[in-house]
């Protein structure tokens, strides 16, 4: 199990939104893809090499009939917004094809957004990154280069995005303080933290930080590792508490110098806007 670890220093929240998208996004922009979106669009056997490439590429394979065909379809529709959102010089950041291309909205959605209204009102706001008049801040900060971010994880087909991001984050801090990276279990909370969170039908970051604060910590992925579907909970490794924490606070809403002030400190862990077309990333 290893000695435990707490970690003695507060978490930042930030919630830019809830997580449920009313339009289908593709990312991982690739600058080989040529734009065609300025003149004449693609031909469709263009786009049928492109999307045959693509299947390749992720090991894509469908067995229904007459799904490939359904499925060239969607992809196509994706590139097309592809090619018309990089050719419009108002957006700061380009999109591209990735794993989901193949996906409609409604596919995605039900299967990887998982972040919730609360039942209950939080109220755990701080003035501990209010900016202050004149004060100077970084314009980047890399916590990966520091060492507080583990290895990339995947989800899966589970809407567990909640505990990823609270996990992420208290590995952050305890790196910090510590001075060692842990990978954490997700799969614990999916399993154990059920008082108001609903595993792989989704959660909310606030109560996976008061459900490791309560239970006294937080076990290893190593110990307790991730499964990508709802489990019983292991109540002996639950015991385990490896890493723990103290508390957690809200960056203040709708204030970008808090978030700039809060995320040059330590790592903070978010929810993500999925919304907007252009918005579901592959990280």
């Amino acid at each position: 199990m290893g000695s435990q670890r707490s970690t003695m220093a507060t978490l930042l929240l930030m919630m830019f939104t809830l997580s449920s998208a009313s339009d289908m996004s593709i990312v991982s922009y690739d600058e080989t893809h040529p734009d065609k979106s300025k003149s004449s669009w693609r031909t469709d056997d263009e786009v049928r090499a492109m999307y045959e490439e693509w299947l390749v590429k992720h090991a894509k394979t469908y067995n229904g009939l007459g799904e490939k065909d359904k499925r060239f379809e969607i992809f196509k529709d994706n590139l097309k917004f592809i090619d018309e959102h990089n050719a419009d010089e108002r957006y700061s950041f380009k999109v591209g094809l990735n794993r989901f291309a193949d996906l409609t909205n409604e596919e995605y959605r039900a299967t990887y957004l998982g972040v919730k209204k609360p039942r209950r009102k939080l109220s755990k706001a701080s003035d501990r990154y209010a900016p202050i008049l004149g004060e100077e801040l970084p314009d980047f900060v890399d916590w990966r280069e520091k060492g507080a971010v583990a290895e990339v994880k995947d989800q899966g087909g589970c809407g567990s995005c909640w505990a990823f991001s609270a996990i992420a984050a208290v590995e952050g801090i305890n790196k910090l303080f510590t001075g060692e990276l842990i990978s954490l279990s997700e799969q614990e909370l999916v399993d154990c933290d059920r008082s108001y969170n609903e595993g792989c039908d989704g959660g909310l970051m606030d109560y996976a930080f008061e459900f490791i604060i309560k239970n006294g910590g937080i076990d290893t992925e190593q110990d307790y590792p991730y499964t990508g579907r709802d489990g019983r909970c292991d109540s002996y490794r639950k015991k385990a508490n490896v890493v723990s924490i103290d508390g957690y606070e809200d960056v203040p809403v709708n204030n970008e110098k808090a978030l700039q002030k809060a995320a040059s400190n330590q790592p903070i862990s978010v929810a993500q806007d999925g919304q907007k077309r252009g918005q579901h990333r592959d990280w």
